[in-house]
């Protein structure tokens, strides 16, 4: 069946940086936001951009994304050309594993012949963001064989991604990955221009471009590195889309339609978990038009109880999940997941709990990302002094404590 655009979202990454968030998943399947997958943000954009025929590429530690793909991104068999399929690594053109992010898609060029598409989007499935794709793809069908999604940033931030050098019209010139003095955008000094790694493809340019890389022996066969610069050098038109341009329906906020999160290690993620709990955050999820969907569910809804002397369940500038039980304890500044049990005069501050995390009778926490089906015992104190949490758990170069995903977490011997 002819389709108009054809979307890859890449989502094989291992995420080490992530560790131990990643030790049983991989970073695209990650819980973000309380109720979320990371993935779900550009699942979100694409089905709210009327783009219906997504595969997902999967390859390291895949079970959790696939379930989760399974029971939320299922539109069954009833719609043809509406699809979201997961598919690993084959080894369809040798006995390899993908080798990078242009060598995925080429192992998987049949998907693409099958289609026909006019255009292929191929995005990463790691980025929180809102993005209209339909905007992105009618600037590429006006002036491209290539577009690339890009943001600018301050000169010293970009040295940690790749830039892109573009003329007065945003025509790509150049690239400079992680450059220790990176371009700026023309007219723009103080800012440089940063690929957000979402790309759309005119279909026989990625063919030719992906046929001719695979035979290159030299080439590290990444779309980035390797397949952009060479197409850049044969002449093709390759233009930067300007991410600031781009327009959410329903959202109220310039800077909301221009969120963009590279969420690759735990400083970064819990940052932008942090963001959420504001009185006005930077990434909107209260905007229906445009809605950031996951994993349908029949919880109740939380409840906070007790209202005594020293004794009163309340979240106070915090997000709280379904079926969430705040007893009798104090939630500040924090993001709770769902079916998460906080007990009687207890307290949590500024900390991300995921789903079914509960806090013991009286326990204190500060400053931690807490996995899944964790006890914290009662009476304990984490996040409070960072040597003591050292000796029980991961704890980042900033301070933030990570307990992981079914840890068993013994009381601090006093």
């Amino acid at each position: 069946m002819r389709t108009k655009t054809l979307a890859f979202i890449m989502a094989g990454g291992k995420g080490t940086r992530l560790e131990p968030l990643t030790a049983d998943r991989s970073k695209p399947a990650v819980p973000f936001g309380g109720k979320y997958r990371i993935i779900d943000f550009v699942l979100s954009n694409l089905i709210n951009s009327s783009i219906f025929s997504i595969y997902v590429l999967t390859q390291f530690k895949s079970q959790s994304l696939n379930e989760h793909l399974e029971l939320t991104w299922n539109f069954g068999s009833m719609l043809p050309g509406h699809f979201i399929i997961p598919v690993p690594a084959q080894q369809r053109t040798g006995a390899h594993w993908y080798q990078g992010t242009a060598d995925a898609i080429y192992q998987n060029l049949n998907l693409v012949n099958d289609h026909m598409p006019e255009q292929v989007a191929v995005f990463g499935g790691d980025h929180i963001f809102k993005m209209n794709v339909e905007d992105f793809i009618s600037f590429h069908r006006e002036v491209a064989d290539v577009s690339i999604a890009a943001i600018p940033v301050p000169l010293a931030e970009a040295t940690a991604f790749g830039v892109i050098q573009v003329d007065e019209n945003w025509r790509i010139t150049g690239f400079q990955e992680k450059p220790a003095n990176p371009t700026p955008i023309p007219d723009r000094p103080d800012m440089a221009l940063v690929s957000m790694g979402n790309y759309i493809f005119n279909k026989q340019i990625l063919l030719d471009a992906l046929h001719a890389d695979a035979k290159d022996t030299l080439s590290s066969h990444d779309f980035g590195k390797n397949v952009l610069p060479t197409l850049l050098a044969q002449g093709k038109r390759l233009y930067a889309y300007d991410f600031n341009r781009n327009r959410i329906p329903g959202s109220t906020n310039q800077f909301n339609d221009c969120y963009w999160r590279d969420v690759g290690s735990l400083e970064s993620y819990y940052e932008a978990s942090m963001d959420l709990r504001a009185v006005s955050p930077q990434l909107d999820l209260y905007n229906q038009e445009w809605p950031i969907r996951s994993e349908p569910n029949t919880l109740p809804p939380a409840k906070f109880v007790h209202n005594a002397e020293g004794r009163v369940g309340q979240a106070i500038q915090s997000i709280v999940c379904e079926g969430t039980v705040i007893s009798g304890s104090s939630v500040i500044d924090s993001v709770i997941g769902r079916s998460c049990r906080i007990n009687s005069y207890a307290e949590v501050h500024s900390s991300v709990l995921l789903d079914d995390a509960d806090i013991g009778r009286g326990a204190r926490v500060r400053r931690c990302i807490i996995d899944k089906h964790v006890r914290i015992p009662p009476n304990d104190v984490i996040g409070y002094n960072r040597d003591e949490d050292a000796k029980r758990f991961h704890v980042t170069e900033s301070g933030i404590v990570v307990i992981a995903k079914h840890q068993h977490v013994e009381s601090l011997q006093r």
